[in-house]
């Protein structure tokens, strides 16, 4: 009997090392992405991409980008096809096989969100040719198309709004065409308006004598050209105070964030701190903003207990996700860490799946205001504990580890053969969790338990020999 329960531990203290090893993945992350619609759902619903989702289905598409992708879209607009010939659309209609190339040079496999796109920088669509990104005065481009909408989430992807349509360069004929048309059509103009001077020139010239065209001339050309000086001078002083206006007419950040109304929580949070006047001064700051459906996953009396002590640790909690200077996604990389106001760093992780900042999923960025800018976020972000709450709750559970440490200790006994140092691997307990990395947590905790009743198996059965 002895030998078979001595048989029982050792398989039970195996099979609980095993499990402390094994990573247990959340799945609470993913849960805010996978509620919302797919890549196609996304488009209709936004309705200004009709003619694209026409396009998609008329190519065969539609299931593809409904998958599990991930994908990253380039949207052109309605008003971008728009702009494309009517005979070029017809042709492409007529012509499966071009229409799905053109297509699928609008998407790259993974999810490329805007933190991982950078000036320069080169990838390859699923159509198999491949996109230049460029960063010129603030203006973002792929290939010559504007970037005039980003991050735009999907269960699936991701869409980035562009106001023009994207032709592979394989499709060099398409756009010699398209460009011979143009040419026709500025041919075209230029002798409709030589032959409108002419008409012009010989009516004047038989009214008005060659003196009185002369001095005409001379005027015309003189005024022509200190319009056109002050006109360069006024583009000039324009361009000159562009960037500051357009700071000027922007809102702060408080405001930027009630204009959004998907911040409301976070802003009667700001508000019962007392963060508003902060949060409106000079900056700049950097705020990840989590959305009110990121609050509702907080339990109610989580909210209500922070907002009963505001000045405490909702206010702790709030300063955790602003950050000093304008920090943009071009700024990010994987493994950065970047100082709080409220003293702790946050990390931000990039990878094909997305950017992270701590276990938050950034699911909007770049929303620039006249103090700062904004990163929306999809779960509340939370300080480590300090050393010396980390202290308080290992002491208020020390009732729990001296349970433990004497089921242990029954098992040794039952064993009869259990090392000695294996009943002192309690001592090696870290004083503190990590904030971060709960799988092997999970796996450490499944152990603890395992090895708990295995103690009490261990020592019923005593009891019973006895």
């Amino acid at each position: 009997m002895k030998q078979r329960v001595r048989h029982t531990l050792q398989l039970a203290i195996v099979l609980a090392l095993v499990l402390s090893m094994m990573p247990f993945q959340g799945v609470f992350a993913q849960e805010s992405m996978s509620d919302k619609a797919d890549l196609v759902d996304t488009a209709i619903a936004a309705g200004e991409f009709n003619t694209l989702v026409e396009l998609v289905q008329a190519a065969g598409l539609e299931e593809t980008l409904r998958g599990e992708g991930p994908f990253t879209v380039f949207a052109p607009t309605d008003e971008a096809f728009a702009a494309v010939p009517a005979e070029t659309l017809d042709a492409l209609a007529n012509d499966p096989a071009a229409l799905e190339s053109v297509l699928l040079y609008h998407v790259v496999p993974g999810r490329l969100i805007r933190a991982l796109i950078s000036d320069g920088k080169e990838v390859t669509t699923a159509q198999g040719e491949s996109v230049l990104f460029s960063f010129v005065d603030g203006v973002k481009k792929v290939n010559d198309a504007t970037i005039i909408g980003r991050d735009v989430q999907a269960s699936n992807g991701v869409i980035h709004v562009i106001d023009s349509v994207l032709l592979p360069p394989s499709m060099g004929g398409a756009t010699a065409a398209a460009e011979e048309a143009a040419g026709e059509s500025a041919e075209a103009t230029e002798t409709m308006t030589d032959t409108v001077a002419a008409e012009a020139t010989e009516a004047m010239t038989d009214t008005v004598s060659a003196d009185a065209t002369e001095a005409m001339t001379d005027t015309v050309a003189a005024e022509a050209t200190e319009t056109m000086t002050e006109t360069v001078t006024t583009e000039e002083a324009a361009a000159d105070a562009g960037s500051e206006e357009a700071m000027a007419d922007m809102a702060d950040i408080v405001d930027t964030a009630v204009a959004a109304g998907s911040f409301n929580t976070l802003v009667a949070a700001v508000q019962a701190a007392g963060l508003v006047d902060a949060l409106k001064g000079e900056g700049p700051f950097t705020v990840f903003a989590p959305t009110d459906d990121a609050f509702a996953t907080l339990p109610q009396e989580t909210i209500d207990a922070l907002l009963a002590d505001p000045t405490g640790d909702l206010t702790q909690i709030l300063l955790y996700h602003v950050v000093a200077g304008k920090v943009m996604a071009a700024d990010l990389s994987d493994g950065l860490e970047a100082d709080t106001l409220q003293g702790k760093p946050v990390t931000f992780a990039l990878s094909d799946g997305g950017a992270k900042v701590n276990d938050a999923n950034i699911i909007a960025t770049d929303i620039e205001t006249s103090n700062g800018v904004i990163h929306v976020i999809d779960s509340v972000l939370v300080p480590p504990a300090d050393e010396a709450m980390a202290e308080e709750a290992m002491t208020e559970d020390a009732p729990a580890a001296e349970a433990t440490a004497e089921a242990e200790a029954t098992a040794e006994a039952a064993a009869e053969e259990k090392p000695a140092e294996e009943a002192a691997a309690g001592d090696d307990a870290p004083e503190k969790l990590p904030v971060t990395g709960a799988e092997s947590n999970s796996g450490a905790l499944i152990a603890m338990l395992v090895l708990a009743a295995v103690g009490a198996v261990a020592f019923v059965t005593r009891r019973r020999m006895a």
